[in-house]
């Protein structure tokens, strides 16, 4: 599935945020916990030298649902634009630890946050709660189709700058990217 969004930082408070999508059809609350693998062996599974990751391995406990993810980035001129995204439901997440310890994988972030999750008839809007990160807002537009992925983000952009929330400019990086960073973590 290609995964279309623009992810920005929210610099209002998450009260006023919430009061302004609640215009929207809520989903619900849910707590996320993301661990993040790396295979040593393979340079294109790891954070680069400056903490910038192009593909990822990820185990997701969603409030008492496990998954696990791997995501292939893309981007043009070096700015991304979308990730392809295969994701399936795990039945035991202690499991699927073991089964990536014994492949040999090294989990090297954990990123827990709270997600609150509303929808329109376009998008999937997240407003999300990062420990040691911030509050961030996520605009996500899914397909299988072939589209025109800069004009999907444009739409998205346009879409944010109308909700009269307080925004930083598109990211253009995730959050493991940004704890990465904000951590100076080295591997």
């Amino acid at each position: 599935m290609k995964e279309i969004e623009v992810l920005v930082e929210v610099y209002d408070d998450i009260e006023k945020a919430k009061n302004i999508l609640n215009r929207f059809q809520y989903i619900g609350k849910k707590q996320v916990i993301d661990e993040y693998y790396y295979d040593p062996k393979r340079d294109d599974l790891k954070p680069d030298k400056d903490g910038e990751i192009y593909k990822c391995l990820r185990l997701r406990k969603k409030n008492d649902e496990f998954l696990v993810t791997y995501k292939d980035d893309v981007f043009e001129d070096n700015k991304w634009l979308y990730s392809n995204e295969y994701e399936t439901k795990i039945e035991s997440i202690d499991t699927m630890r073991k089964i990536l310890e014994e492949l040999g994988l090294i989990k090297f972030i954990e990123i827990n946050n709270t997600k609150e999750t509303y929808i329109n008839d376009k998008y999937e809007i997240v407003l999300e709660n990062v420990k040691d990160l911030g509050l961030f807002m996520e605009v996500e537009y899914c397909t299988n189709d072939e589209v025109d992925v800069k004009q999907i983000k444009k739409e998205i952009q346009s879409f944010i700058d109308d909700l009269d929330i307080n925004v930083s400019e598109e990211l253009n990086c995730g959050k493991p990217e940004m704890f990465i960073k904000k951590n100076n973590i080295k591997l």
